[in-house]
């Protein structure tokens, strides 16, 4: 079932469709190095095979894990011959230094024009030399819809002849596919060849496959409604409906997505109430990481239950918005002359006792403006707060020093 041509691909129209940027690319016969990365089963490497179809280049089909350097080099030489060649690479988001050193160059010159694949996400793991080369672009989860109409094309392929199948066998196939074009074609041959009689009924499908439709999963809107309900669930320190989420997002698979509210969390609804989570939550990443599911759900889960119950403070994040709206509604002034860099006048204050010494530091017009204002519901943003109001009456009462001797 594999498409012949852009034409046959299902769904991607955002890129494929009349007057978009891949099948322009293909209509003036030209194409430059890219990276397709998205879910697996939505048509990276159709997508890459069809516009190759369509161009009529020569190409070669390497994947970034199995295949060696060697191999690599076979494909540099072979482009020399030809003077240009598509290489395309799967999984390159693991294509280690080695291999990379290799390819540079000759991306590069042109010689070779990379056509990469992945399910992560290219900004977080591809090494940036071989980004900075390539057009990034994101494929779509395929909708249920999309999902049935790849059916149905299969339904008259020569390997399913004479198949029985239904409207709601098919959009049964499409809800347990879960976006994935590839896992609904081998559903659907499992069926065709789990039957003596070629008809596939909603009670075979369910036996063939236990996988739940997991509601979330659905649809762009609902998956970022269960990222925010995770987020607000703990952010509320609500442990037992972080932890059901966070089992709707695992069962979904989408890992890249919990990491990202997980550290957003961190700094957002914890912050300065607790800032060793930062770090803690970038262990527990990298743990799951290292093992993959199904184990990483245990670190995980420990880390989920740590946030939720972590004492919370948006203090950092309140101050930060605060300034940046002074900054762009113009309320900033001139940096004063005692922070200049050709100061001198500046006060070094390690040359003062505790390490201080009153002087201006904000702006004329912002002198008195309070940004960060510290709660006091958590031990470390109490210590802060002892220490900020103690600097607060040294400032005061050198202010009140300096008005007198005037």
């Amino acid at each position: 079932m594999a498409p012949k041509s852009i034409d046959d691909v299902i769904g991607q129209k955002e890129l494929l469709g009349k007057g978009k940027v891949l099948r322009n690319l293909v209509k003036n016969k030209k194409l430059f190095s890219m990276i397709l990365y998205g879910k697996p089963g939505i048509g990276k490497t159709s997508i890459a095979q069809a516009m190759i179809h369509d161009v009529g280049m020569r190409y070669r089909f390497l994947n970034a894990v199995s295949n060696t350097k060697k191999d690599i080099e076979v494909v540099i030489e072979e482009a020399k011959m030809y003077g240009e060649l598509v290489l395309i690479l799967d999984e390159i988001h693991r294509l280690n230094k080695d291999k990379q050193d290799i390819l540079l160059p000759h991306l590069e010159s042109g010689l070779i024009i990379l056509i990469g694949m992945t399910t992560s996400n290219p900004y977080h793991k591809i090494n940036p030399a071989i980004r900075s080369r390539c057009q990034l672009y994101e494929l779509k989860a395929l909708t249920e819809k999309e999902i049935e109409e790849g059916i149905k094309k299969a339904l008259n392929h020569e390997d399913l002849e004479g198949i029985i199948i239904g409207n709601e066998e098919i959009r049964l196939i499409s809800k347990l596919a879960n976006h994935d074009l590839r896992y609904a074609y081998n559903l659907l041959e499992v069926a065709f060849y789990s039957t003596e009689d070629k008809k596939i009924t909603l009670e075979l499908l369910k036996n063939i496959s236990g996988k739940a439709n997991i509601s979330g999963d659905k649809d762009e809107e609902e998956h970022y409604d269960l990222l925010s309900a995770f987020q607000k669930s703990i952010r509320g320190s609500n442990v037992d409906a972080a932890i059901h989420y966070l089992a709707r997002l695992i069962v979904i698979g989408d890992l890249d997505s919990i990491y990202r509210r997980m550290s957003v969390i961190c700094y957002e609804d914890i912050g300065l109430a607790n800032p060793d989570m930062g770090p803690r939550v970038k262990a527990a990443i990298d743990a799951c990481e290292l093992v993959g599911l199904p184990e990483a759900r245990i670190p995980l889960a420990e880390i989920v239950v740590e946030l939720a119950l972590s004492p919370k403070s948006n203090t950092a994040y309140l101050a930060i918005d605060k300034a940046l709206k002074d900054v762009e509604t113009g309320r900033c002034g001139p940096v004063p002359e005692t922070i200049r860099i050709h100061t001198t006048t500046y006060k070094y204050p390690h040359d003062f006792p505790n390490n201080f010494v009153v002087q201006q530091y904000l702006p004329n017009n912002l002198q008195r403006k309070k940004y960060y204002i510290p709660k006091d519901t958590s031990p470390n943003e109490r210590m802060l707060k002892q220490i900020k109001e103690k600097l607060d009456r040294l400032i005061e009462i050198e202010t009140k020093k300096a008005i007198k001797e005037e």
